[in-house]
């Protein structure tokens, strides 16, 4: 009687934890660029009174066995690289990948970051940097006297300047990819970090490589389906409801036990 107590409260603790999963999602329905998770879940160990295919006469063997499982646990949280949609925004200074790979960020410490956000801005010296402050990678910077600013799908900013017939390039962007960007550790801030898991960046210009292209003027948004999240929160919140009663039983079989040790 005790294990069903115990089976049943990793189920509520599992739903609890997928409802926390659901819950950023929904949160961040919002966010550019931002990529849901799923939670993945695995089933705990067995105990095995019978073992399968084990003999149970001089010529026979039994076809099944009696395993009873111990209950669930969260074995996992996985982020969806799915491309969310496109939304324009007319300022030149916003991008958006069509495709796979990540926009390359320096931050304080001196370490590269990760991020599918392309609303950009520029500090006091001019310099391309996120919302956070944090400048792009290569490094690229808009002189004072520019009057527009142009980005092609392969990454080259060129800028307008006043007096001048021909536009300048300023620089070229490039885009990571990652064999698994699954395995990337997500930091906060839109921004991701390599991990072992991810393997190593391959860096290369856009539409080089499997690296996706540039589309100025607009951002990604974030790829949460909320009526895709509000199914996944009434199943979480039902399986959970499901367990709580699972204990309750339980609860009430031992009672019934104790009821008749007393009488």
């Amino acid at each position: 009687m005790m294990r069903a107590l115990w089976t049943a409260s990793t189920g509520m603790a599992a739903q609890q934890d997928n409802i926390d999963v659901i819950s950023n999602n929904l949160a961040n329905v919002s966010t550019n660029g931002f990529k849901k998770s799923r939670s993945d879940f695995e089933d705990l160990m067995y105990q095995t009174m019978r073992q399968p295919g084990s003999s149970s006469g001089p010529d026979t063997q039994l076809p099944t066995g009696v395993q009873i499982g111990s209950g669930v646990r969260q074995v996992a949280v996985t982020k969806i690289f799915l491309e969310g949609s496109s939304q324009q925004t007319g300022n030149p200074l916003d991008m958006e990948i069509n495709g796979d790979g990540f926009f390359q960020v320096t931050l304080p410490d001196g370490t590269i970051g990760y991020t599918r956000d392309g609303a950009f801005n520029k500090d006091s010296s001019g310099q391309i940097v996120t919302a956070e402050g944090y400048p792009i990678e290569p490094s690229i910077t808009i002189p004072a006297n520019a009057t527009s600013i142009s980005v092609s799908s392969d990454g080259i900013v060129s800028a307008s300047i006043a007096g001048q017939t021909a536009s300048q390039q300023l620089g070229q962007l490039q885009l990571a990819t990652f064999v698994n960007p699954a395995g990337l550790n997500s930091t906060g801030g839109n921004l991701y970090k390599e991990t072992d898991a991810s393997g190593s960046p391959t860096v290369s210009n856009p539409g080089v490589d499997a690296a996706g292209t540039i589309l100025s003027q607009s951002v990604e948004t974030s790829n949460v389906q909320v009526v895709e999240e509000m199914v996944n929160m009434i199943v979480a919140q039902r399986a959970y409801e499901m367990n709580s009663k699972a204990v309750q039983t339980a609860d009430d079989m031992l009672s019934t036990t104790v009821s008749l040790k007393s009488s």
